[in-house]
């Protein structure tokens, strides 16, 4: 078909119904296990720091949108994370990378230095299209799961340590925990307290879902759950996953994150999980070590590419 055909713009309000239509057709063809209800959609474009006016392109042919590109800021650490979709049936006309060239040219305006990207690890035809728009991979993340009617979860009272559930007024605690258990990896990107609450309040989310490990009155640790979307699955089916797992830099060594695991785990359980999972980067010797301790396995991974911006 002649490239012609296909626009690129940016994302207006009025492209929502055709945005879910085509995250749905897509997931059909190509199960990546992604929620894709209107409602998780719909919060995804509105979350803060994002402006899906401004960082989000469509390609539209024939008046139908049939790809897209995503652009997640992370202004603190001077990069962007690109989120890249075509319709299976529009693919290997060009279309990745004229998705990039508006995607490199937003990033330049938010004044990133980098853009990454991740894919599956058997996604031949992205690594080559990748490697083709100069990028390197640069990390794997592991995909791990764990039956949880095998796993022993003995009781996680330590001394001078305690779990309780985060209440519903300590975003700011959650946030400042977070940000200095992780202020060295990686990945991670400085969240604010709006960004934490937004996340709390959206669906198949809540304070509940996040356990803290306290000395005292003082959050050390803590470990943050979901049970995945899945509609139609049935219960024998039903997912949990662990989002984040942290212990504050001064309180590691001490048995805190397997603390907070294993609650974690054990709320999972009790909400109907019959699987746990997770991912985590095949570097991090210590958290490799411990989702081991439990019987943790390997069944996939994630890998991420990076391009430096000119």
């Amino acid at each position: 078909m002649d490239n012609s055909l296909y626009i690129v713009r940016n994302y207006r309000p009025s492209d929502f119904n055709d945005y879910v239509k085509l995250n749905i057709e897509a997931e059909k063809l190509d199960s990546t296990g992604r929620c894709i209800s209107p409602q998780v959609l719909s919060e995804n474009l509105g979350r803060p720091k994002y402006s899906p006016e401004q960082d989000m392109f469509v390609v539209e042919m024939s008046g139908k949108i049939v790809g897209f590109m995503d652009i997640t800021p992370e202004i603190d650490t001077g990069r962007v994370i690109l989120d890249c979709l075509v319709h299976r049936e529009h693919r290997r006309k060009g279309l990745a990378k004229k998705l990039l060239g508006y995607a490199l040219h937003r990033a330049k305006e938010l004044k990133a230095k980098v853009v990454r990207v991740s894919i599956r690890q058997d996604n031949e035809v992205a690594k080559k299209v990748l490697s083709r728009l100069g990028f390197r991979g640069v990390r794997r993340y592991l995909k791990l799961w764990l039956p949880l009617a095998k796993v022993h979860l003995p009781d996680t009272a330590r001394h001078n340590f305690m779990s309780r559930h985060l209440q519903s007024d300590e975003e700011d605690k959650l946030t400042q925990l977070q940000n200095r258990c992780f202020a060295d990896a990686w990945e991670y990107n400085p969240n604010t307290t709006e960004e934490i609450a937004y996340c709390l309040k959206s669906s198949h989310s809540s304070p509940e879902d996040v356990i803290l490990i306290c000395e005292g009155d003082k959050p050390v640790g803590y470990c943050w759950t979901r049970i995945n979307c899945q509609a139609k699955a049935a219960d024998s089916e039903k997912t949990g996953r662990i989002r984040m797992l942290g212990v504050d830099p001064d309180y590691r060594g001490k048995g805190i994150g397997k603390m907070a695991l294993l609650a974690g785990l054990a709320y999972l359980k009790n909400k109907g999980a019959r699987i746990a999972e997770l991912d985590v980067g095949s570097e991090n010797g210590p958290a490799c070590a411990l989702y081991d301790s439990v019987s943790f396995t390997r069944w996939s991974s994630i890998l991420w590419y990076e391009k430096t911006i000119d």
